[in-house]
């Protein structure tokens, strides 16, 4: 019998195990496979600020470790940004949480002029991606839009790059607006081709 041993959680919402949303990520799962990785667009955005810090680190046995940290004032960005298999594209971060107009403009002027013709654009369903200017953008650019199942971040692989994005934020403790920005546009950098198929291959997407 093989022995247990102890392994990092995975942890996913429990609405996945709901019929609905169950039947639609069956849908989704059967069908992502045969789909061209390289003509994948994935979506997401997350927030960024002036107080983020390390959450963990190393200390001496016995002793607590500190971290600092402002408890003061302290600016929120959002960062929005698309992968490809090869790389990161389109970025754009704005001041304070982002909403329906902010996103639209977001998709009209930094993501469509990146599309190609026949690219398949991939974001989560929120209320605030689904205005019918958004979709009528990417179809003129001669692209489609698909939007994933609820409660389904681990099938949108730049969620991936979003976590060590905001690690390696953590890690830099920038601390003014004009840091931040700094700091994720060198990050973005470090992403590499092989890193990005990498992900699109862990969300259950072809090969390139």
């Amino acid at each position: 019998m093989p022995r247990a041993s102890a392994s990092k959680k995975t942890a996913l919402a429990s609405e996945q195990e709901r019929p609905d949303v169950a039947r639609k990520r069956a849908r989704w799962k059967a069908r992502q496979g045969s789909i061209d990785p390289t003509r994948l667009v994935f979506i997401d955005e997350t927030w960024a600020k002036t107080n983020m810090a390390p959450l963990r680190g190393w200390a001496a046995r016995g002793k607590r470790l500190i971290g600092r940290a402002p408890f003061g004032h302290w600016n929120t960005m959002t960062f929005v940004g698309a992968m490809r298999h090869d790389g990161i594209i389109a970025p754009w971060v704005i001041d304070g949480p982002i909403n329906g107009e902010s996103f639209r403009t977001y998709v009209e002027q930094v993501l469509v002029p990146e599309l190609r013709p026949d690219d398949i654009v991939v974001m989560d369903n929120l209320a605030s991606h689904k205005a019918p200017a958004i979709r009528q953008a990417i179809r003129a650019a001669g692209a489609k839009l698909f939007y994933l199942p609820a409660y389904s971040p681990d099938l949108n692989p730049i969620e991936q790059v979003i976590a060590k994005l905001k690690h390696l934020l953590r890690k830099a403790a920038k601390r003014t607006k004009e840091a931040v920005w700094r700091k994720i546009g060198s990050l973005l950098d470090q992403f590499t081709p092989q890193e990005c198929e990498n992900y699109i291959r862990n969300a259950g997407y072809g090969s390139v």
